[in-house]
Formats: structure tokens, C-alpha cells, sequence
């Protein structure tokens, strides 16, 4: 099936505020993640409290999409119990109650998808900071297969990542003990 992404979730824009040291709310930054959406940094609360910022708080598989400067990709929100808010940086995705036929993490997929990540690219605006914009966001058409198409997707991607980080760390420890080789025989 083939479905606007409007049509399926809500997409509202991330808030803008400024950081302190010491805070009671996370306020994410599309710094915090890798080009792979994955969260490389610890988060520690930096932001106050405000009027009218609990209905900004991010709840459990919302979907935030980078949707400024040159690395875009899309990523669960997992609590840590905290509440945390996201920059302007982000799109923030919610998929509405009826459409309990997409897993939030296929559609995350499918945003970070090569073919869709290439076609939302050509429909960026902007010139210095280029951006997808909210439209742009919501007029993108999904395909969503059936529930369990979607969980096969993702235990294939899913056994993909592995793999590559496995052979990563075999790179690893072959330089590794390439290198104690070399000292070995230096000595």
C-alpha cells in the first residue's frame, strides 16, 4: 500500500531555545547522532523548563527527522526518562492512533531508505542551510507492506548493521595484530 505521510502521522517542527549548563530537559541537537541517526553522545538535561513546553515534550516512538544542512536521516525516540524536546533542526514524526498498521521503526527505515533519502534531497530548499521542508515531509509517499513484511525488514536490516560491525571489529583486530607482527619482528 501506497500512503501520503501526511496522511498517516502528524509532522510539527522542533522549538528553539537556549541551552544552560545544568537543566531538567534534553534538548536534542542533530549533533548528538552519527550520519546513521544513532545517538553517539550521552544526554544530559540542558534546557529549563518553560510555559507551554510539556506539549513539546517527545514521547516513545516518535520519529525525528533531520531535516536541516546536509546530513538527513530519521530516528526513534527512546525515553530515558527524561523529558526532552527537540531543536529546530528536527521534524518531529507522530504516527496518528489509526495507523497501528506502521511500525514506527519501518518507517524510520523507509526515511533513511537511500531511494527516499535521494528523492526528499532533490526536493530540499535553500541555498547555505538547505532543508526539507514540512510539506515536502508530509507529501512523501510511503509504501507500507503488511505488518509482518515490515517486521522482516527490519530483522534483515537489523542482521545487516551487525554484520557490518562485526567485520569492523575483524578489522580491527587484524591491524591490531598486523601491527604487534611488525613490532615482533622489529624486536
Amino acid at each position: 500500500m501506497k500512503i501520503k505521510l501526511k496522511n498517516i502521522a502528524t509532522i510539527q517542527t522542533g522549538i528553539f531555545a537556549n541551552t544552560v549548563l545544568q537543566g531538567e530537559i534534553v534538548y536534542l541537537k542533530a549533533k548528538h547522532f552519527d550520519e546513521n541517526g544513532q545517538l553517539r553522545t550521552k544526554l544530559h538535561p540542558d534546557l529549563y523548563p518553560t510555559n507551554g513546553i510539556e506539549k513539546h515534550f517527545l514521547k516513545p516512538d516518535d520519529i525525528i527527522f533531520a531535516a536541516k544542512g546536509p546530513k538527513n536521516f530519521a530516528a526513534i525516540y527512546e525515553s530515558k526518562n527524561q523529558p526532552a524536546v527537540a531543536s529546530t533542526s528536527f521534524l518531529i514524526i507522530r504516527l496518528n492512533k489509526k495507523a497501528t498498521d506502521t511500525l514506527p521503526e519501518y518507517l524510520a527505515w523507509f526515511l533513511n531508505h537511500h531511494s527516499t533519502q535521494k528523492l526528499l534531497k532533490r526536493k530540499a530548499i535553500g541555498s547555505n542551510i538547505v532543508s526539507i521542508s514540512k510539506a515536502a515531509l508530509g507529501d512523501l509517499e510511503i509504501y507500507v507492506p503488511d505488518l509482518q513484511k515490515q517486521e522482516i525488514i527490519l530483522k534483515l536490516q537489523s542482521s545487516r548493521s551487525r554484520e557490518k560491525e562485526l567485520k569492523k571489529q575483524i578489522e580491527i583486530l587484524k591491524e591490531k595484530l598486523i601491527q604487534q607482527q611488525i613490532l615482533n619482528g622489529i624486536k
